[in-house]
């Protein structure tokens, strides 16, 4: 068995994919889009030839980045199943949809450039029809129950508490009379973070393919990030000024949701005007409230408590492009939480255009931010940045709130594996920047004595 990735490794945190060969089978565990500036999005290209045989695939989790070139991959005429947990899927539906929208808006947009430039029109990256070709072919599966998903493997999806839907992957290979166990981390959320429930991992594993995205520190304690973000909305709403929040449409968006919503049903803050300016993450709201089997508990007692759009009459959902113009006159203070989370693409560009250059507006950076995207280069506070071709000042206070990121830490990540270091597996490391990709192999070595590897794009491991 050979184990190839295809994407996410070499210091890249985006792309991840990994392809699977035994003598009998062959698949792909994810299929996602490099996404964090033009040389990363250059790789995007379909992760196979198109001749290559594939029996499946198997996801994760639905993030982009985890999902985003399976429209590439079926255009070239695969039509293998697509397995996943049953609210990894339907998070699936919106993301892969969405994207097919801004890939399409995107080209539109480069076109009339390169048509008045008097250069040749360049096709999207894929399209919403290559898109709907892809949701034939999901099939959902258990957790914690093995799925025969090739020819002598077996898969075994368990929580990863990343986000809803979000597993670990095992799978059990019998090959030439042999049973080999390669695990798949997936992305893992810390422990303690709010509504979902934590991970889970793992007893036995020959080879684990481990995430590395926060591998040389751990976060802010959560308790600690809430009381920074209660104050710093305070003082916003005080002083008349406007806080941004650019946010991943799944997953971030909904803990801020809830995080207002507690504010305001203990007095916190008294309720002030919240837009949710995201088709996206308004969708995806809805799917979060068909999947309560998957809160934690506190999450489930505060719902029995009373609903929570009581607590929120204060919050407007923002469908139309209208909609969101508006919010940019609106007067005195109030909360926008739009995409994209890195500042990539999305509505937040409108809204930072508008206001990044007042010393009022606060932008409140809640998840990881990729190198080349315009969210780290606020975080690394740029004095000015360009939008639309437009140089806009970064007058703004920018802040970063490590603790409401989705990703675990590194004490964290090393309890995720010690589930299994007793049986001795090697370690990838995957899905992370040089820096905290080394200190965690430095980490696992020291705690656990165990060969780590820290592989390129397509460089091959044996099993």
């Amino acid at each position: 068995m050979t184990i190839t990735p295809l994407g996410a490794v070499g210091g890249e945190v985006t792309g991840s994919s990994y392809s699977v060969r035994t003598a009998r089978a062959h698949l792909l565990v994810d299929c996602g889009l490099f996404q964090g500036g033009r040389r990363v999005e250059e790789l995007n290209e379909p992760p196979l030839p198109p001749g290559d045989s594939l029996q499946s695939l198997l996801l994760t989790h639905a993030h982009l980045d985890h999902t985003g070139r399976l429209p590439l991959l079926v255009r070239q005429g695969h039509s293998m199943p697509i397995f996943g947990t049953p609210a990894t899927l339907e998070m699936t539906r919106l993301i892969l949809r969405d994207s097919a929208r801004i890939q399409v808006a995107d080209a539109e947009r480069r076109n009339r450039k390169l048509q008045r430039a008097g250069e040749p029109p360049e096709e999207p990256l894929y399209t919403p029809q290559d898109v709907e070709k892809v949701l034939t072919l999901l099939r959902p599966v258990p957790y914690r129950e093995p799925v025969d998903v090739a020819p002598g493997i077996h898969a075994v999806w368990v929580d990863s508490g990343h986000m809803l839907g979000s597993a670990s992957i095992q799978l059990i290979v019998e090959e030439d009379d042999v049973t080999r166990r390669v695990v798949f981390s997936g992305d893992i959320g810390p422990i303690g973070a709010p509504i979902l429930r934590d991970f889970e991992s793992f007893q036995q594993a020959d080879l684990v393919f481990l995430e590395s995205t926060y591998g040389d520190r751990d976060h802010r304690p959560y308790e600690e990030t809430v009381s920074e973000f209660v104050t710093l909305v305070k003082a916003a709403v005080d002083q008349g000024g406007k806080v941004l929040v650019p946010v991943f449409a799944v997953g971030r968006a909904q803990l801020i949701i809830n995080l207002l919503a507690w504010m305001f049903r203990t007095g916190k803050v008294k309720p002030f005007p919240i837009f949710l300016d995201s088709p996206m993450a308004i969708e995806a709201t809805e799917i979060y409230a068909r999947h309560h089997n998957l809160f934690d508990e506190e999450m489930l007692q505060f719902l029995r408590e009373k609903p929570i759009r009581s607590d929120l009459k204060t919050l407007r959902n923002c469908v139309t492009a209208e909609e969101s113009k508006a919010i940019n006159d609106f007067p005195g203070s109030c909360l926008v939480l739009a995409g994209s989370g890195m500042c990539t693409a999305g509505r937040i560009l409108h809204h930072l255009k508008a206001h990044l250059w007042k010393p009022e507006t606060r932008v409140l950076i809640v998840g990881f931010q990729s190198e080349g995207s315009l969210g780290r280069r606020l975080v690394n506070r740029e004095p000015t940045v360009r939008i639309h071709g437009e140089t806009i000042a970064v007058k703004a206070q920018v802040h970063t709130l490590g603790g409401f990121s989705a990703h675990a830490g590194q004490t964290d990540l090393l309890g995720w594996l010690e589930a299994m270091a007793a049986s001795r597996p090697r370690v990838a490391l995957t899905h992370g920047e040089d820096t905290p990709r080394r200190a965690l192999a430095d980490a696992i070595q020291r705690r656990f004595q165990l060969p780590v590897l820290l592989p390129d794009l397509r460089e091959q491991i044996e099993v």
